[in-house]
């Protein structure tokens, strides 16, 4: 039988699936690698002095931010045989802004990243809708289950979701930088406290966010969740 590289359609026979929690690991590791990164950077780079060839901590972050992405998709592949569409996507954008990031020691692209990457989500989205396939189904399948309906009405807001987190992104990486006066004769140690700032929103910011939504979402997975197989209603 042919493999595929990318993952195939949402509830496709014959289509590999992966437990839901080591999925939401996998896609989730990576991002407390590189806030661990941030955070103890100095104790990282006093086990490992090449790391500090790198730069400053956010840099070190990047580099193992990169790593350790690379290794969650190698993961992915070899347990599945292809590749999650989402977190290919956000790889691809990782390694490319993160390499840009330590080639030019400007910290400037990694925190755009997350821009990039949310509208990029949200226009694959929302422009899917407009062709009349609901993307998300490639993403939370392995979850649930819903109705044509449901997948629309799932794939729309999170469209929009993605759009607020870009917006989001934009504010408080921009609003640190303000509010330190960071420029270009900014201190270093000024610098780092507003990497700082953005890095704890990135993880202890988005990742509540993000759940919150979710969990609002429940009563529409709720009323258009379709009943998996070989289970009887009561």
């Amino acid at each position: 039988m042919t493999e595929h590289i990318i993952e195939e359609a949402p509830n496709k026979p014959g289509r590999k699936a992966m437990s839901p929690l080591l999925k939401f690991a996998l896609e989730l590791g990576p991002l407390l690698v590189f806030f661990f990164a941030n955070a103890r950077a100095d104790d990282l780079v006093s086990a490992f002095p090449a790391l500090q060839q790198l730069g400053g901590p956010l840099f070190v972050a990047t580099g193992l931010f990169m790593a350790a992405t690379v290794i969650a998709l190698t993961v992915s592949w070899a347990m599945t045989r292809s590749l999650p569409i989402m977190p290919l996507v956000s790889g691809f954008f990782v390694v490319v802004f993160g390499a840009l990031t330590l080639w030019l020691q400007d910290e400037t692209f990694i925190k755009m990243k997350p821009t990039i990457v949310n509208l990029l989500f949200a226009a694959v989205l929302l422009g899917g809708l407009c062709f009349g396939k609901s993307l998300l189904g490639y993403v939370f399948d392995q979850a649930f289950r819903l109705d044509d309906e449901g997948w629309r009405k799932l794939t729309l807001r999170w469209g929009l979701f993605f759009i607020f987190l870009a917006i989001l992104n934009e504010g408080v990486w921009r609003g640190a930088n303000y509010w330190y006066g960071i420029d270009a004769h900014s201190p270093k140690e000024l610098k780092e406290t507003a990497d700082f700032v953005w890095t704890n929103f990135k993880v202890w910011g988005t990742m509540p966010i993000t759940v919150a939504f979710m969990l609002t979402q429940l009563p529409l997975i709720k009323r258009h969740s379709i009943e998996p197989i070989g289970l009887k209603k009561e």
